[in-house]
């Protein structure tokens, strides 16, 4: 009889486990790259709001923002292609689509970190929980816009660069010119990089009826990648003056540049696996353009 309980505890055990493993993929814990990128941009807009020295609480909390809320994202849009993800090979095996995680589960677990995230934001000011609640409303919207236009990566783009607004608000109580030119600026990176992304799944996604940019774009995806490309680097270069940084900065941009040429070498034949190592590439362009800017009010005094 005690062994018998004491296996039943194991199994217990065991099963909690595995449950937290299926919650922690659900959330993306394993697959950090899109914490980076949301990351980043976030990151160029509490530097620049804070000229090198972002307040720490705040720098604190939109850190833990970030991780949060991209978890949260993960599920609300695993929760909406649960159906659709089965019929993907890159997504099958996902928790909600395997059955291993149900909807009901999932739903209580998005719950719970929008619940986190809005303890986090009511630290803030005003204005940044104002902003903090637009930019939850997109992150809702984004995984169901798949249905309906054929360009869900703007949303996404407004969604993920909306950390740079909010960053301003909550550094200095005010949202400038310069918060929403580098918002603007983030903008076409982001979709140019999550086209980039859909490109990996056309062919699935074309069968199952979700709509993207790839699908949009068709054989003119390269052309227009590489516009959206140039058209962030000239806007960064734009930022970088309006904000009167310095040469590190613009050495970030170069370096900058050469990852969008590689990138460029990547996503011309369109090879699906290829494809993903350039979205993965945008890790770097994000790290070198903040590491720049970084550096640049370190060493230049800006």
């Amino acid at each position: 009889m005690p062994a018998l309980k004491s296996r039943r505890r194991n199994t217990l055990g065991v099963d909690l486990l595995d449950h937290a493993f299926q919650y922690g993929r659900l959330m993306r814990l394993d697959r950090p790259i899109g914490t980076w990128l949301l990351l980043w941009p976030t990151l160029w807009g509490l530097w620049i709001a804070g000229k090198g020295h972002p307040d720490p609480g705040v720098f604190t909390v939109f850190v833990l923002g970030v991780i949060v809320m991209r978890s949260a994202g993960c599920v609300i849009n695993d929760f909406a292609d649960r159906r659709f993800d089965s019929s993907v090979r890159r997504t099958r095996d996902r928790p909600l689509a395997s059955g291993k995680v149900s909807s009901v589960e999932a739903i209580v677990l998005f719950v719970a970190l929008s619940l986190v995230a809005v303890a986090l934001v009511l630290t803030m000011n005003r204005l940044t929980q104002l902003l903090a609640a637009i930019g939850a409303l997109i992150t809702i919207i984004y995984p169901f816009s798949k249905r309906y236009i054929h360009i869900p990566q703007l949303i996404l783009g407004v969604a993920f660069g909306w950390g740079i607004p909010m960053a301003f608000a909550a550094q200095t109580g005010e949202v400038p010119l310069l918060a929403w030119l580098l918002w603007l600026t983030a903008l076409p990176w982001i979709v140019a990089y999550d086209t980039i992304y859909a490109m990996v799944d056309r062919e699935d996604d074309l069968s199952i009826g979700i709509k993207s940019t790839a699908i949009l774009l068709g054989q003119a995806d390269v052309f227009i990648i590489t516009l959206l490309q140039l058209l962030l680097l000239i806007a960064l270069v734009l930022v970088g003056k309006m904000a009167g940084m310095g040469l590190w900065y613009f050495i970030g941009v170069g370096f900058g540049a050469i990852l969008m040429l590689y990138q460029h070498t990547l996503i011309r034949q369109r090879d699906p696996d290829k494809c993903f190592r350039a979205f993965s590439n945008n890790n770097y362009f994000g790290g070198v353009i903040f590491f720049g800017m970084a550096l640049d009010y370190t060493f230049s005094g800006v």
